[in-house]
């Protein structure tokens, strides 16, 4: 469990009390001199850092009592643990790392680039220099990813699937990385049954990726996002039009993907022509 799906779901908690409790905004706003503004900022979120006293003092106004109240309070103090991505903001996305490690399904489009969870050291580090980091970051980046690709072996992922550009594959160059990264590749695909693999073929020209790499992320009690990568770092799609959008174009471009059996036979052949 991560900050930012603690965070929603202590939000959710508090919600779901108010309204058991026949509560609105401002008559919880009255009892604790507070502003609604700040007690929606709470609910929806917006309001980041929330102190365990202050959600003991909604529980006790919603009448929330006994192992119930204990575990919300104990939800509060996991929302404000220090996560580890926290110390390498430089180069993740907080935001986007916090969502990543809570979700039950992962759907990434790298674009010109192979996804961050299938990427080896190797590669990670020649991305790393493309991008101008020195050496101490581009080991830092490593480390991160590394981190990040424990994700694949966590029980409560379902499904991480990734679309992965022929192209991307041909820029890397240097036949040892070449080499390397097509054979974790091709592991994960046939020994990791929580890892779908598809090859997006160069001939098929122009498809409806075309606009950047982005990744889908899906939850067990929560509303699907999407991260939209980008220099800047990237940001967080959380509006259900767009989140809609986005999951229009990653089915199309699955349909038009190579199947998990083909990738396999294409990367196996590229590697024997590394």
């Amino acid at each position: 469990m991560t900050s930012p799906i603690v965070r929603r779901r202590l939000s959710a908690e508090l919600r779901r009390w108010r309204v058991r409790a026949g509560m609105t905004l401002s008559d919880v706003a009255g009892e604790l001199d507070w502003s609604p503004a700040k007690l929606g900022h709470i609910e929806t979120g917006i309001r980041k850092q929330l102190s365990v006293a202050e959600v003991a003092a909604l529980l006790r106004v919603y009448g929330v009592t006994g192992e119930q109240r204990e575990a919300i309070l104990a939800l509060a103090r996991q929302a404000r643990a220090r996560a580890w991505w926290t110390d390498y903001e430089d180069v993740v996305s907080p935001a986007y790392v916090g969502n990543e490690a809570g979700a039950v399904a992962i759907g990434a489009y790298g674009g010109m680039v192979v996804p961050d969870l299938l990427q080896t050291p190797e590669y990670t580090v020649l991305l790393a220099r493309g991008r101008g980091y020195d050496g101490r970051t581009a080991e830092r980046m490593v480390t991160a990813y590394l981190n990040r690709q424990e994700n694949l072996d966590r029980d409560s992922l379902v499904r991480y699937h990734a679309l992965v550009e022929e192209e991307a594959l041909q820029r890397i160059t240097d036949p040892r990385t070449r080499h390397a990264q097509l054979r974790r590749m091709i592991e994960l695909a046939e020994g990791n049954p929580r890892v779908t693999v598809q090859l997006l073929s160069t001939s098929l020209g122009p498809h409806p990726g075309a606009a950047g790499p982005f990744t889908v992320l899906e939850f067990e009690d929560e509303e699907s996002l999407v991260f939209v990568d980008a220099p800047h770092g990237g940001s967080i799609v959380e509006a259900e039009a767009e989140v809609a959008r986005c999951q229009r174009v990653w089915h199309r471009l699955t349909g038009m993907a190579g199947s998990r059996r083909d990738t396999v036979t294409v990367l196996r052949r590229m590697d024997l022509l590394t």
